[in-house]
C-alpha cells in the first residue's frame, strides 16, 4: 500500500522500469511460480456463485506451458492474432498466457459479440485462430465462410464438429515447460477493439511494456500489496479485464477474484462474496454502484474490504455518498481508456472531491490542453491529453492499420483522448464529456455528466443520459433519457418535478427541456452508454 501524502514527489520521481526483453508469462507469472509456487493467484467462482476453485501461481504457470504447447502444435506462431471470446473461466487465462509465452497476440472479445461482430474483428486483424465457448462457436459458424484467415478453432466446455475441444487437447499436451519466446518489450502483446460508442470499433494494439505499465494501475489506484485480494468486476472482453484481472495485480503479487457471471448479475450474491472470499480491494463500473445504491447495504459483511474503486464513466456524487454512508468507504474514481493504462485517479491518503476524476497518476504526464497543444489554465475546459515525449509506459502507439485516426489522436506532442475536462486549482480533473457529446445550447456549453449527476440525485431516477437535440431557437436543447427506480412511473407531473429538481441544484439553463422514460439505456458491449443511439432517437 502506497502513502500518497507526498503525491507531488511520488509523481515527479516514480518511473516504471522497462527492460529490452520482456515476456509477461515468463518474467512475471513464471517468476512468481519460482518464488511463491503455492500462493493463490486466482480465486475462480463458477456460475452458480457457490463453487470456488483456487489456482496457485505454480498451477497457472503449468497451465500456460500446456497452452503454449497446444498453440504451437496447431501452427500458431509469434505475431499471429488469436481471437478469444470466452466467459470468465480459467481457460481465458490459459489462452492469453499461452499466447504471451509464444509471442502470439490474443484479441479478447466479450461473449456478447454476435456473428457480424466476430467476422469484423477476425477479418480486420487477419486472425489465424479462434477460441470460443459453445455459444460463441455456434455464432462464428454462421459466418465462418467469411473468415478465410482462420486455420484453427478451439471450443471450450463443449464438443462441436469442426472444432478442437480445448480442454481435452490441453490435457493431452506434455506437462513439462514449453519454450519461452524471447519477446521484446516493444513487441505486440495484445489487441483490443474499442467499445464503439460513436463508430466502428478501432484496433488498439498494445506492446509488451503495456503490461508493466499496469503496475501504476494496481499500485496507486487499486492500492494493492501482496497481502490483498482484489476483485475487478469485468467481462473478459473489455480492456478493464487487463486493468484488474491480470497484469498489474500479478506484478504486485496480489491474488484476483473472477466470478463467471451468466446473465444478469445477482447483486446480492456479489456483495456477499466480498465478505466470504475476504476481498480487500473491489472495483466495479458505475452501473453496478448505481444498482448497489438501490439496495439495503447494511446487511452485508464489509469487515475485510478496505478499498473501493470505480471506472468506465464518472461516478455520480449521490451514489458515492450512499455507498460511503453504508460501508464507511468512498469509491475512488479512476480514468483511462482502452488505449491507455489508468491516467487519472483518486488515491488513499488524499482528499476525495465527490464527482472529480482525481489527479494524474505518477509516471505519466497527463494534462488538460487546448487544440494547439497548450496546457489550459485552471478552470478552463480542454481535452485530456498525455504527453508523448518521452513516450509513457502503457500508452498505445496508434490505431493499428488506421493512419488517419492515429494522426487525429496524436498532435502537438500529445495524445488527445477525446474526453473533455477542466482542472481546478488543487490539480483535480473534472470530467465534462466526450468531445462529440458536449451540448451547445444558446451559446452555453453543457457537459452531459453534470446534468446526469443532477438527475440521478432525484429518488425516482435509477439511470440517466442526456444528449443534444436540435432546436431552431437555441441550436440544441438538453434532452434526457431516464430509467426510473422501482416504484415510479413516468408522467407529466414527474417530468416537471425532475426538471425543477435539476434547476434547483445546478445552473437553470442546464435542465433537460425534454425527458423520455426508457426501460433501459442503449449501451455498448462494454456497458457504456451509446449516446449516438440516443441522439438518433432524439
Amino acid at each position: 500500500m502506497v502513502n500518497m501524502d507526498d503525491y507531488d514527489e511520488i509523481r515527479a520521481n516514480f518511473r516504471v522500469q522497462v527492460p529490452e526483453y520482456f515476456n509477461f508469462t515468463g518474467d512475471v507469472l513464471g517468476a512468481r511460480a519460482v518464488e511463491t509456487p503455492d500462493k493463490v493467484a486466482l480465486i475462480a467462482v463458477e456460475s452458480d456463485g457457490v463453487t470456488i476453485n483456487r489456482y496457485t501461481f505454480g498451477e497457472l504457470t503449468a497451465l500456460a506451458h500446456r497452452s503454449a504447447h497446444l498453440l504451437r502444435s496447431n501452427g500458431i506462431a509469434r505475431g499471429d492474432r488469436v481471437f478469444v471470446q470466452l466467459p470468465r473461466v480459467v481457460e481465458w487465462y490459459a489462452v492469453l498466457l499461452g499466447c504471451f509465452q509464444i509471442g502470439a497476440i490474443p484479441m479478447p472479445g466479450t461473449t456478447q459479440l454476435m456473428p457480424k461482430d466476430q467476422s469484423y474483428r477476425i477479418n480486420q486483424a487477419d486472425a489465424v485462430a479462434a477460441v470460443c465457448d459453445e455459444v460463441g462457436a455456434a455464432r462464428l459458424d454462421e459466418v465462418l465462410d467469411q473468415c478465410p484467415s482462420l486455420t484453427a478453432r478451439f471450443v471450450v466446455g463443449a464438443e462441436r464438429a469442426g472444432w478442437t475441444a480445448f480442454g481435452a487437447a490441453l490435457d493431452a499436451m506434455p506437462g513439462g515447460p514449453a519454450p519461452m519466446e524471447a519477446t521484446r518489450s516493444d513487441d505486440p502483446l495484445i489487441l483490443y477493439f474499442t467499445s464503439g460508442t460513436t463508430a466502428h470499433p478501432k484496433m488498439v494494439q498494445h506492446v509488451g511494456s503495456y503490461a508493466l505499465g499496469h503496475e501504476i494501475t494496481a499500485r496507486f489506484w487499486h492500492d494493492l500489496s501482496p497481502d490483498d485480494i482484489h476483485w475487478t468486476v469485468s467481462d473478459t472482453g473489455w480492456a478493464k479485464a487487463a486493468w484488474g484481472k491480470l497484469f498489474g495485480q500479478w506484478i504486485v503479487g496480489t491474488p484476483v477474484v473472477m466470478w463467471n457471471i451468466v446473465g444478469k448479475p445477482d447483486f446480492d450474491r456479489m456483495l456477499r462474496l466480498i465478505g466470504e472470499l475476504g476481498v480487500t480491494s473491489f472495483c466495479a463500473p458505475p452501473t453496478l454502484y448505481r444498482a448497489f445504491a438501490q439496495m439495503d447495504l447494511s446487511v452485508y459483511d464489509w469487515s475485510t474490504l478496505r478499498h473501493c474503486t470505480s471506472a468506465g464513466e464518472p461516478l455520480n456524487p449521490e451514489v458515492i455518498e450512499t455507498w460511503e454512508a453504508a460501508t464507511g468507504m468512498v469509491p475512488y474514481d479512476g480514468y483511462g481508456q482502452t488505449e491507455t493504462i489508468c491516467l487519472v485517479a483518486n488515491y488513499p491518503n488524499l482528499p476525495v472531491k465527490p464527482g472529480s476524476m482525481g489527479r494524474p497518476v505518477p509516471g505519466i504526464d497527463t494534462e488538460v490542453v487546448d487544440d494547439d497543444g497548450e496546457v489550459c489554465a485552471d478552470g478552463v475546459e480542454g481535452t485530456i491529453a498525455v504527453r508523448t515525449d518521452p513516450w509513457p509506459v502503457g500508452l498505445f502507439r496508434g490505431y493499428w492499420r488506421d493512419e488517419e485516426r492515429t494522426a487525429g489522436a496524436f498532435r502537438h506532442g500529445w495524445y488527445y483522448t477525446g474526453d473533455r475536462a477542466y482542472r481546478d486549482t488543487d490539480g483535480y480533473f473534472w470530467f465534462i464529456g466526450r468531445s462529440d457529446d458536449v451540448i451547445l445550447s444558446s451559446a452555453y456549453r453543457i457537459g452531459p455528466f453534470e446534468v446526469e449527476s443532477a438527475l440521478i440525485e432525484h429518488p425516482a431516477v435509477a439511470e440517466a443520459a442526456v444528449v443534444a437535440k436540435p432546436d431552431a431557437a437555441r441550436g440544441n436543447i438538453v434532452k434526457a433519457f431516464i430509467v426510473l427506480a422501482p416504484g415510479y412511473e413516468g408522467s407529466d407531473e414527474l417530468t416537471l418535478e425532475i426538471q425543477d429538481h435539476v434547476k434547483a441544484i445546478t445552473a437553470p439553463y442546464k435542465y433537460p427541456r425534454e425527458i423520455t422514460y426508457l426501460a433501459e439505456l442503449p449501451k455498448t458491449i462494454s456497458d457504456k452508454i451509446r449516446r449516438v443511439d440516443l441522439r438518433d432517437m432524439a
